[in-house]
């Protein structure tokens, strides 16, 4: 990461759902949201059980016609209900409670010529992780990869706050960062760490157009010292103001549009 390490508040804990097991709400299993629920439902890429909508809400007819189509059961509730329910702060008005997301593997998306995948080393942050994942689909990226330990877990509050993005993009879940370059190196893909030591500036990056992973490090800490030594290129974001860091998601919303821009242009 730029700076120190991206800064990042306290993770919030989630409440626990009395409708859905611990497997499957922290494998995006329980997704809360309009937009998040919506593109679950759009993409149709797993199936979707029943969704359940607060009675009196506005905006919910278009959720309650895509569930129909895609054969789930809806169950209109009273706003307590679903507050009851969620495990994210703010649900919308919207439940759904869908098979858990299944992950990807690692080799096809390392064997892809136009790979593009963000690797993140640890980070524990919900929130982060999901804003990473959406900024990272919208950018064109090939797939997510975390490891399964010292790392945000796939919740509702990380479905959230990627907006839908689980449904499209894949995410791989591995023993560790380190060991990942290893193969990505073997792979022939190139691995760029950001880090505040890189000696290569994130705009003059001149591997962007190749298949590559980006190395996003943990928030407060950033990459570990193993995922630094095994990167090929350390890039640094530049910074011109007085503070040291950017938060991973900012971080990870620069170097995902940059690498995005070099290949489009």
């Amino acid at each position: 990461m730029s700076g120190r390490g991206p800064e990042s508040r306290r993770p919030r804990r989630e409440r626990r759902s009395a409708s859905a097991p611990d497997d499957a709400t922290a494998t995006a299993g329980q997704v809360e949201g309009r937009r998040a629920v919506r593109e679950l439902l759009v993409a149709g890429r797993r199936r979707v059980r029943t969704l359940w909508l607060a009675t009196g809400t506005d905006a919910l007819d278009e959720l309650a016609a895509l569930a129909d189509t895609a054969g789930a059961t809806v169950r209109w509730v009273a706003p307590a209900r679903i507050a009851e329910l969620a495990r994210t702060d703010s649900p919308q008005g919207v439940i759904a409670f869908a098979d858990p997301l299944q992950f990807g593997d690692i080799n096809s998306l390392l064997a892809d010529p136009g790979a593009f995948l963000v690797g993140l080393d640890g980070v524990t942050d919900p929130q982060n992780l999901g804003a990473v994942i959406r900024t990272a689909e919208l950018a064109g990226a090939t797939g997510i990869v975390v490891p399964r330990h010292r790392s945000a877990r796939l919740t509702p509050t990380v479905a959230k706050a990627a907006a839908g993005a689980l449904e499209y993009l894949p995410v791989v879940s591995v023993a560790g960062i380190p060991g990942v370059l290893d193969r990505a190196a073997r792979a022939g893909v190139w691995t760029v760490g950001l880090d505040a030591t890189g000696d290569t500036s994130l705009f003059d990056l001149n591997v962007a157009d190749r298949a590559l992973m980006l190395v996003l490090g943990a928030e407060g800490r950033g990459i570990s010292r193993l995922a630094r030594e095994r990167c090929d290129v350390l890039a640094r974001i530049p910074m011109y103001g007085s503070l040291a860091s950017l938060n991973v998601s900012a971080a990870a919303a620069l170097a995902c549009f940059e690498v995005a821009r070099r290949r489009r242009g």
